[in-house]
């Protein structure tokens, strides 16, 4: 079983994973855009914005290329792979439903995405971005 986990690294350290991913240093933040603060990456107008940022379509290539490795090695296994941004509401949640999704397309298999911190409280700008 795979399980890919979004989550706020301002809210909380990240989970126990055999991969992590730190997208808040070298991807735009969407929280900047106030129109989309309040939003997640549930919402498509937050997904088309990450989608556009330079840098993440080869990510989400290369992370649904280590989730399909993982499964070639064992797929009953249980795998975790923990994507996490500033806050858990945006960048994190779109690239791990893109990462789930290619990765169903390419395999056929179940991937369950949670998302950590999606529900709590949007951190102000400045933080742990």
């Amino acid at each position: 079983m795979i399980e890919i986990i979004s989550f706020g690294f301002g809210h909380a350290p990240a989970p126990p994973a055999e991969t992590v991913v730190d997208l808040r240093r070298h991807f735009r933040d969407p929280h900047i855009d106030p129109a989309l603060r309040e939003l997640t990456g549930l919402d498509d107008e937050v997904r088309a914005k990450v989608i556009r940022t330079p840098g993440i379509p080869p990510l989400i290539d290369v992370l649904a290329g280590t989730v399909n490795a993982f499964l070639v090695g064992s797929a009953v296994i249980p795998t975790r792979v923990a994507v996490g941004c500033t806050g858990g509401r945006h960048r994190s949640v779109v690239v791990a439903v893109e990462v789930a999704r290619r990765v169903r397309k390419d395999r056929g298999v179940d991937i369950r995405v949670r998302h950590r911190d999606i529900d709590q409280p949007v951190l102000p700008r400045g933080g742990s971005q």
